[in-house]
């Protein structure tokens, strides 16, 4: 075999070997989601979400962590939610939260690069918001969100409005316990953990696939160079502004970003750095084409804009608090990016249980009317009110 078909064959192995070391994670992420989703009618966030005032703002910041869902489809769901009457702000939040706060991020995170960077996760995304809201204040002009809702009650097809129009939640009263361990609660969970797998995989497979062929291909001194690893003081403070442009130029997006961060903390950006890295999903450029569509132009600049100051100042503050508190990793940077192959260990077991789960949930979608819910995925925004599971 030839050089090239090695280091192709290289590159697949890392991804696949990446892709084995997650897979627990993701399943149980998924399920958890799925469960918190089952439970909370998206009918009921844009009444919860009225104003750009600090209740509404964490009300926003709850709710999106438990709304876990794709970069597109946290734009979709924010769009809506901001037609059906929510504070523009808040569902600005409530998109940050969907993508930057949830829970199988943070797992992913902790396997991948270490504890630290999902507890970064976890400081930095609130933080984002707080500011996103103060920003939004100063310099949101009246005429520019008119603008904004003319452009979003048009109703615009951008992608993934099939899949946030359908309202899988678990209606009826009794406890929270009762409605998730009955019929209908195993179908509704069965259907959100289906389709959030069925809006991410993608973004997933091509993060894995762009982290393998970095790793592989991509000689350690163009990152060094790349990221001023010679130079500490250097590094700390091109690490942020950096770490934005290149997730917009790697276009990956989610979850689907964080083996390539694992690639970028081993290639020497900066701590700092790999977090605004994570936090850039939303202003990849298929997303701001799509913020031109949902809002029009001058909003999809004011949005871009305003989103790569807030991860900017995420990835200072993230940096500046750790530091002094000694949470920045030390030591050699051997962050998981898939050297070691699949061996017989923890993880294999945790796969093979989290694999039969996820086996028996599809089983249960695809008895329940799961496969007609596929082809609704990319519907328009109005093209549907709703999805009722099949008991």
């Amino acid at each position: 075999m030839n050089t090239v078909g090695h280091g192709v064959l290289h590159a697949l192995g890392i991804a696949g070997s990446m892709t084995w070391q997650v897979t627990w994670s993701l399943i149980l992420g998924f399920t958890l989601s799925a469960v918190i989703e089952a439970l909370v009618p998206k009918s009921t966030i844009a009444r919860l979400l009225p104003d750009d005032r600090p209740k509404s703002l964490a009300t926003a910041t709850v709710l999106g962590a438990a709304s876990s869902s794709c970069s597109y489809a946290a734009v979709a769901l924010a769009r809506s939610l901001f037609r059906k009457g929510a504070d523009f702000t808040a569902a600005m939040a409530f998109q940050f939260a969907s993508t930057n706060l949830v829970i199988e991020l943070g797992l992913i995170l902790a396997l991948l690069l270490g504890w630290q960077f999902a507890a970064a996760e976890f400081v930095g995304g609130p933080f984002m918001i707080v500011l996103l809201a103060l920003i939004f204040r100063r310099f949101l002009s009246p005429n520019l969100l008119r603008q904004a809702r003319t452009q979003a009650d048009r109703a615009v097809p951008g992608s993934m409005e099939g899949h946030t129009a359908m309202d899988m939640s678990v209606a009826g009263e009794g406890s929270f316990r009762r409605r998730l361990l009955s019929r209908q609660g195993y179908t509704a969970v069965s259907h959100n953990f289906v389709m959030e797998w069925a809006a991410v995989l993608r973004d997933i497979l091509i993060g894995l696939l762009i982290a393998g062929a970095a790793a592989a291909w991509i000689p350690d001194t163009f990152w060094r160079h790349l990221f001023f690893t010679d130079h500490p003081l250097a590094a700390r403070i091109w690490g942020p502004i950096i770490g934005p442009l290149v997730a917009v130029a790697a276009f990956v997006c989610s979850i689907g970003n964080v083996p390539l961060a694992a690639v970028l903390w081993n290639g020497g950006i900066s701590f700092g750095g790999v977090v605004s890295f994570i936090f850039a999903d939303l202003i990849i450029v298929p997303i701001i084409v799509i913020y031109r569509k949902y809002y029009g132009p001058r909003m999809a600049l004011f949005l871009a804009g305003t989103f790569y100051l807030t991860m900017v100042a995420a990835g200072y503050v993230i940096e500046l608090v750790f530091t002094p508190l000694h949470l920045l990793p030390t030591g050699p940077r051997h962050a998981s990016v898939g050297e070691d192959g699949i061996t017989w260990n923890y993880t294999t077991w945790l796969n093979i249980a989290f694999l039969a789960l996820a086996a028996i949930l599809l089983r249960r979608f695809l008895a329940t009317g799961g496969r007609q819910m596929l082809t609704m995925m990319g519907g328009g925004p109005d093209d549907m009110n709703g999805h009722e599971a099949v008991p």
